[in-house]
């Protein structure tokens, strides 16, 4: 545990016991000054004085502006009904004065203020004016008065601003915690999200090809024994890629293994994505134009899904009787992606279209993450059209 300097612990410990601590100064001061009072000589009246001096200083931290007021009160009536002796309850008063400077609302500080110093001029003129002191003696007297109460005040002002200024520090630290768990927050749903979309790229485009291969291995298999060879071969291939693709997703959500990182696709890897699409059947080609620049890793893989997802999207909607173009566009610091096909296969879409459109959202999402465009929509006349907008910064 931290060792906190013993102020600092007197702190904490009185602001968790408040109502104990004032009820037991005031408690000690009532029975101090009530046997002092009675001793003195002074009548019931003069008792009932010091009483209500001093137990209110029971409430004054609790019902400050209250407890100062009555108080403020009695000390006036000491003056009046108590005209020769200062009673010892007005140690209070300093109390109570301090207790509205540092606790209580600023017009119950203030108008404390005022009235202490009015009753300090009021006792030095009552209480201090005998025979054998002159009137220099009697306003030195009453000067100190004034002095000394100004002084509580500004202690107890001095406590006030340091007890906003902690108030100000907690709220500020509750509000920087609540940031933090927001920020936490955020982060842990824009990580489902990634993982989330890599996953249903990863699972749709590699069921997509397992399913073209088997179609196509089924009916070829006794025709042609060699061509069913071929495409269980790429089922098995598209199956270990698939799954050395998920490890090394999955395994960001593992704590006690390293990340895999050596697997991640990149815009290099689109012609032999291509490349394979074409073993498999997909009539597609493969476009470059302009010099191919270096993209940042996050935007390399984000154009290689991109094309990924609209074949995939192509040989489940379009079947794979389809023709496909897949442009590389290299401009001066944008890469531009364009997949689009005729649509002749249709009538052999190999999974019947579904709602949700999850596969182009994901397209959308990736391409805007990166400051780049997006936007997809049937072709005039048939087939279906791919654009996405890539910016990247070419290196001199």
């Amino acid at each position: 545990m931290p060792r906190f300097p013993l102020s600092e612990r007197w702190y904490r410990w009185s602001a968790a016991h408040v109502v104990g601590i004032d009820r037991t100064i005031a408690v000690v001061l009532t029975l101090m000054c009530g046997l002092l009072t009675l001793t003195s000589g002074e009548t019931w009246t003069g008792l009932v004085v010091s009483l209500g001096m001093t137990v209110p200083l029971a409430w004054r931290r609790t019902r400050v502006a209250a407890a100062g007021l009555t108080v403020a009160g009695f000390s006036v009536l000491h003056l009046v009904v108590v005209p020769h002796t200062m009673l010892p309850s007005v140690i209070v008063v300093p109390i109570a004065v301090y207790a509205l400077a540092a606790y209580g609302p600023r017009w119950a500080s203030s108008w404390g203020l005022v009235l202490a110093v009015l009753g300090a001029i009021g006792a030095g003129m009552r209480y201090f004016g005998g025979e054998a002191t002159t009137w220099q003696g009697k306003v030195f007297l009453t000067a100190f008065l004034i002095v000394f109460v100004v002084a509580v005040w500004a202690f107890g002002d001095l406590r006030r601003v340091r007890n906003q200024e902690l108030a100000g520090l907690t709220e500020r630290a509750r509000l920087l915690e609540l940031e933090r768990a927001q920020e936490a927050e955020i982060a842990a749903i824009n990580e489902r999200t990634r993982i989330a979309r890599e996953m249903h790229d990863i699972v749709a485009h590699s069921l997509t090809v397992v399913i073209a291969q088997a179609d196509g291995g089924r009916y070829s298999a006794r025709a042609d024994p060699e061509a069913a060879i071929a495409a269980l071969e790429t089922i098995s291939e598209t199956g270990r890629q698939a799954l050395t693709d998920m490890r090394a997703l999955l395994s960001v959500l593992r704590e006690d293994q390293p990340r895999e990182t050596s697997s991640t696709p990149q815009v290099s890897d689109i012609d032999a994505l291509v490349a394979d699409l074409r073993d498999g059947g997909l009539e597609v080609d493969l476009r470059v134009e302009g010099e191919p620049g270096e993209l940042s890793t996050g935007a390399g893989l984000t154009a290689y899904r991109i094309v990924q997802e609209s074949l995939t999207n192509v040989l489940k909607h379009a079947g794979p009787a389809a023709h496909v173009v897949v442009t590389e566009q290299w401009t001066e610091g944008l890469l531009v992606l364009t997949v689009v096909d005729d649509g002749r296969g249709a009538s052999g879409a190999l999974v019947a279209p579904s709602a949700g459109g999850q596969g182009v959202i994901g397209m959308r999402e990736r391409a805007e993450l990166h400051g780049g465009g997006f936007e997809a929509g049937p072709v005039v006349g048939g087939g279906y059209r791919v654009r996405a907008e890539l910016p990247y910064t070419r290196k001199v």
